[in-house]
């Protein structure tokens, strides 16, 4: 067994050494940062949030994402972002947050003659 911690860097005073398991002793996967994941399905659609997991570091999520995710090759790309870095206005603020928008109707698409070559809209 190395001397590595779950960061995968060497041991240091703040950083303590990996139980047989391979987890910092005390330390479970709850513990773990929530990761939210999302996968883009074909190359020029959008990604879309698919799930959640925990994990110790970003490259487990990714891996940890394509393992559960895309098990059926169902991904080209796969974006994982931890959830305490997600901010998001609330359902109870549509009114507030969305109404200037509907006195603007020259900003919505139905204008313009979207041709049929023109995929994904």
């Amino acid at each position: 067994m190395s001397d590595m911690t779950a960061e995968g860097g060497k041991n240091t005073p703040s950083s303590p050494p990996l139980a047989s398991s391979g987890r910092a002793p005390g330390r479970g996967r709850r513990d773990w940062p929530l990761y939210e994941v999302f996968v883009r399905g074909k190359r020029g659609l959008n990604h879309v949030h698919v799930g959640s997991l925990h994990a110790p570091d970003d490259e487990m999520a990714v891996h940890a994402a394509r393992d559960v995710y895309t098990r059926r090759n169902e991904g080209v790309s796969i974006w994982v972002v931890k959830a305490e870095h997600i901010s998001a206005s609330s359902p109870d603020e549509k009114d507030p947050m969305f109404a200037p928008n509907g006195d603007k109707v020259y900003r919505h698409p139905t204008f313009y003659e979207i041709p049929d070559t023109v995929p994904h809209m």
